[in-house]
């Protein structure tokens, strides 16, 4: 089930146990963000040494050093007002998106990811996505009709016979009104 902000529920995990914070710290940069410790590192100030002992449960981080990588999560997440697209998908379709960014008209703008795993968390997804400032929304079309009741931006559906880019750049020509 997706849950809400991946911000929370690594607090939520910090809370729990430390196995609990570093898995779902895990968890977070492999599979929701996509990035490296190094990445990390970068953004948060902690030295990538410091990072792999705590991903590898050899320290437990302080609370200075869970405030600083809580912190360049969300600079992660929240790049500034950047318009992104928000892509609604099972985890083997968005591993073959090659690309984060749609162009449109000499505009550029972010591929935000979703995993889903059921309709219920796409239709959570998309819910979030809005919410998150997504100018519009790419999902499947078992799901983009209910999706489309739901949320005030456009929405484009992933068509089997062709490509998911497609699909996004679609998105965003509907988000700046070149498609009815």
């Amino acid at each position: 089930m997706v849950q809400s902000d991946p911000v929370e529920r690594l607090m939520r995990a910090a809370l729990i146990s430390d196995e609990e914070f570093v898995s779902t710290l895990n968890t977070i940069l492999k599979h929701d963000l996509r990035i490296s410790v190094r990445e990390l590192s970068e953004k948060s100030g902690i030295s990538v040494s410091s990072l792999y002992k705590i991903l590898h449960g050899r320290r437990s981080p302080n609370l200075s050093t869970l405030r600083e990588i809580i912190r360049a999560l969300r600079q992660f997440y929240h790049v500034g007002d950047e318009e992104f697209i928000g892509l609604i998908a099972a985890r083997p379709v968005l591993d073959i998106v090659e690309e984060r960014v749609a162009e449109i008209g000499g505009h550029r703008m972010r591929v935000r990811e979703y995993p889903v795993h059921t309709m219920e968390d796409a239709i959570v997804a998309a819910v979030r996505a809005e919410k998150e400032g997504a100018i519009a929304i790419v999902c499947a079309p078992i799901v983009s009709s209910v999706i489309e009741n739901l949320v005030h931006v456009p929405v484009a559906t992933i068509i089997p016979r062709g490509s998911v880019q497609r699909a996004i750049e679609l998105a965003a020509r509907k988000s700046r009104g070149l498609i009815a």
